[in-house]
């Protein structure tokens, strides 16, 4: 089981941007392998804390975690970045936060970071019972990747780095910082020599059919991602990320509501006077459900677990089926004439009982 993002770098559900990049700076400069050679548990450390960091300092990841827990984005296919991250990664995406303190992974304070390539975005769409039953997509992707017999050479600019120094004279004496080299993108590396269909960068667009895991209980609008199935970049880089936007396609009798799904059942008069067996539209196929004799409409009937299932795995939510008493429009004389009849005999007058919830009860109960 995995740890909780907020005790990994030791702070409340409370604290601030701030707080919790202070805190992570904190832990990582602890457990950095600079500081630690050769400590696989320190390394581990390093890396859930830069996995606990890209989580909460990002506010949509952070409110998607505080509602789902890891499940929103690893469930059970390594979604989410916090899933597969190496030390490239992490030294790519959060190696400014150590102050230039620490160079890349292994270099002894002094390797270049690899950059790290463009993201791809896609839609994914998934029917109901796709999304609760949990799915495996293959999808079709157009990745730019590295030409073969490309080569590239060490650049100049940085000398390897993938960063420049400049030193600014200021009130407080001399500063110095450093910054992305303009030559080489952040690899380190510039192009040597490239096949004819390469681009200027050595790179060439190839088809890859990618496959994606999707958990159960996923929702409209929410993103996944698949490490490195993104675009390469020039050099010594790491592949950037695949986007995947989930998209719900509306059932044809089903409407979800969170992890419930409600379901409209229309009966005529007699099933309700008299009860009746009906077959109805679940997630995964059809249920007989029994209506008692005297039925009600507005009456909501509640199927325990035929819902959706929780992203993070705690149970399912219910069917509520709600049943509607058809009246007909349209009455020839002898049912017209009972209906008449009807009028002035008590036993049609509505009667409710004092456990009978009014439309608005049943409405707060829904929401509850």
């Amino acid at each position: 089981m995995k740890k909780d993002f907020y005790e990994i770098l030791g702070i409340s559900k409370n604290a601030d941007a701030a707080e919790i990049k202070k805190a992570y700076r904190k832990s990582a400069l602890k457990y950095h392998p600079d500081k630690n050679p050769g400590d696989k548990e320190a390394e581990e450390n390093f890396k859930l804390a830069a996995e606990a960091y890209e989580v909460l300092s990002d506010p949509q990841k952070k409110a998607k975690y505080d509602q789902y827990g890891h499940q929103a984005f690893d469930g059970s296919g390594g979604f989410g970045g916090h899933g597969g991250m190496n030390m490239d990664d992490i030294f790519s995406q959060f190696g400014d936060i150590f102050g230039g303190g620490f160079g890349g992974f292994g270099g002894g304070g002094g390797g270049p970071r690899r950059a790290k390539g463009s993201n791809l975005r896609i839609k994914v769409k998934l029917t109901l019972e796709e999304i609760a039953n949990g799915v495996e997509k293959k999808v079709k992707v157009k990745r730019k990747v590295q030409a073969k017999g490309v080569t590239y050479k060490t650049c100049t600019t940085c000398n390897g780095q993938g960063q420049v120094m400049r030193v600014t004279n200021t009130i407080l004496g001399r500063m110095q910082s450093a910054s992305t080299c303009p030559t080489c993108g952040g690899s380190g590396q510039i192009l040597d020599k490239k096949p004819s269909e390469a681009d200027g960068q050595g790179m060439v667009q190839e088809d890859e059919t990618v496959s994606i895991k999707i958990p159960a209980g996923v929702v409209d609008g929410m993103q996944l991602k698949v490490a490195n199935k993104g675009n390469d970049a020039p050099g010594n880089s790491i592949p950037g990320d695949l986007i995947v936007a989930i998209e719900e396609i509306e059932h044809e009798f089903l409407k979800r509501e969170g992890e419930n799904v409600h379901f409209d059942l229309y009966i005529s008069f007699p099933e309700a006077v008299l009860g009746a067996s009906k077959d109805i539209e679940a997630i995964n196929g059809k249920v007989r459900i029994k209506l008692e004799e005297g039925i009600q409409s507005g009456k909501i009937l509640r199927l325990k677990g035929k819902g959706i299932p929780s992203l993070n795995g705690y149970g399912s939510g219910d069917l509520l089926v709600h049943v509607n008493v058809w009246t007909p429009k349209t009455l020839n004389k002898e049912q017209k004439q009972f209906f008449e009849n009807a009028l002035n005999n008590e036993h049609f007058a509505p009667s409710p009982e004092k456990s009978e919830k009014s439309f608005f009860e049943k409405v707060k109960d829904m929401f509850s």
